[in-house]
């Protein structure tokens, strides 16, 4: 079948602000008394920033000693921490080839969608110089369920009016993976072969160099 779209997560796969991530994580989580370090913020990949706080909590045997207000100030904190942090994006902190890519598909007419639970993707395509590349970026409050749960890959087909079955989705997080294939789509992973393997994807790459139109093609032929 002919490919008709490409989904793409962004965190580890357009660039990488992960370490933003971590670094607001770990601020907030010493203000709280709790202490995380990289290993452990592996398992804040690919989740809402709620989830993340939820798990960060747990972590510190905190779960129950905040209300759901104080919740939210303290992700609204972390974020707020994190969001002046991406301030030091610049254009070529875009992964390698993945501009190329972009280019190619424009030049194809084949839509480029972004399928992130981050709330600041807006922002961080911007600080790319990325914006224009893409045809949609899904809102991740437009969903009701985020990953794993196919539902951030299914509004991005359907938003330009792409079946799954003609979609190729991209993700570095294992929960990424298991929603690409939950969509019923082509699954590419970025990064760790044995895990992305584990959770279902159908190919893994070590990193970005050798995502170009032609293989994804082929993974379609």
């Amino acid at each position: 079948m002919e490919l008709k779209a490409v989904i793409f997560d962004l965190d580890g796969v357009i660039t990488d602000t992960a370490e933003y991530h971590f670094i607001a994580w770990k601020q907030l989580a010493e203000e709280l008394g709790i202490a995380i370090d990289r290993a452990f913020n592996e398992q804040l990949k690919g989740i809402s920033r709620m989830e993340s706080l939820e798990r960060i909590l747990v972590h510190g045997g905190k779960a129950d000693a905040y209300t759901p207000e104080e919740k939210e100030e303290m992700a609204q904190r972390k974020n707020e921490h994190y969001v002046s942090l991406l301030e030091r994006l610049k254009p070529e902190d875009t992964y390698p080839g993945i501009r190329e890519l972009l280019l190619e598909l424009q030049r194809e007419g084949i839509p480029a969608v972004i399928a992130s639970a981050s709330k600041n993707a807006p922002q961080i395509l911007r600080a790319l110089e990325l914006t224009e590349l893409f045809s949609y970026v899904v809102p991740p409050d437009s969903v009701k369920r985020g990953k794993p749960a196919p539902d951030l890959f299914l509004r991005g087909a359907e938003e330009i009016g792409v079946g799954p079955e003609a979609c190729i989705g991209v993700e570095d997080a294992q929960a990424g993976i298991e929603a690409i294939k939950a969509a019923g789509m082509i699954a590419v992973g970025i990064g760790e072969e044995a895990a992305l393997t584990a959770s279902g994807a159908d190919v893994v790459l070590p990193d970005t160099t050798g995502l170009t139109l032609r293989f994804l093609r082929e993974l379609r032929a």
